[in-house]
């Protein structure tokens, strides 16, 4: 299984061929007789959510490293061998913002299949969480330039963008918890 699309069998290096199975095409090396599976990458994230102004706010990151330098995101990353989405989603939120949540006080907010970059395609699971559920201030962790809270009019006003599909995210959580 490979998360990019593979040219060469990750097992002994022969280049693949293309063939139909499961009435889908796929590559195959011809030497072992494997198909290399091409799957997504599993992710989770966690808006956290603020609710204690006149207008909810929701705790974004501005990406600091490629893919999408400069766009704000909601905090979220890739999960590890064995690791379970909301433990993921928690480890990323504290890594990229410093704010700490239990897992246990995440909801499911939303679950996506984000458009491939450069071949890779990601499946995100996001969670939603109270502002009152997490412990520590924000500041710009591993991936993030900069971390803080936005309500939606004033990332409105503003000339800042999100990534794709997680300005969605952002809205949707900002009316999590009314």
């Amino acid at each position: 299984m490979v998360s990019r699309p593979a040219e060469y069998c990750p097992h002994c290096g022969t280049s693949l061929e293309t063939i139909t199975f499961d009435a889908r095409e796929r590559e195959r090396c011809p030497a072992c007789e494997d198909v290399i599976w091409h799957n997504p990458v599993p992710c989770a994230s966690v808006a956290v959510v603020d609710r204690s102004g006149s207008e909810p706010a929701v705790l974004c990151v501005e990406r600091a490293v490629p893919p999408g330098v400069g766009e704000w995101t909601i905090p979220g990353g890739h999960m590890e061998i064995g690791e379970e989405p909301a433990v993921a989603a928690a480890r990323e939120l504290e890594e990229e913002t410093g704010v700490a949540v239990d897992p246990g006080a995440l909801e499911i907010l939303d679950a996506a299949s984000l458009p491939p970059r450069e071949g890779k395609h990601v499946v995100t699971i996001h969670y939603v969480a109270r502002r009152a559920d997490a412990a520590g201030e924000p500041t710009a962790g591993s991936d993030a330039s900069t971390a803080r809270f936005w309500t939606p009019s004033e990332f409105d006003a503003t000339d800042e963008t999100f990534r794709p599909v997680h300005e969605e995210r952002f809205r949707a959580a900002a009316e999590r918890f009314d």
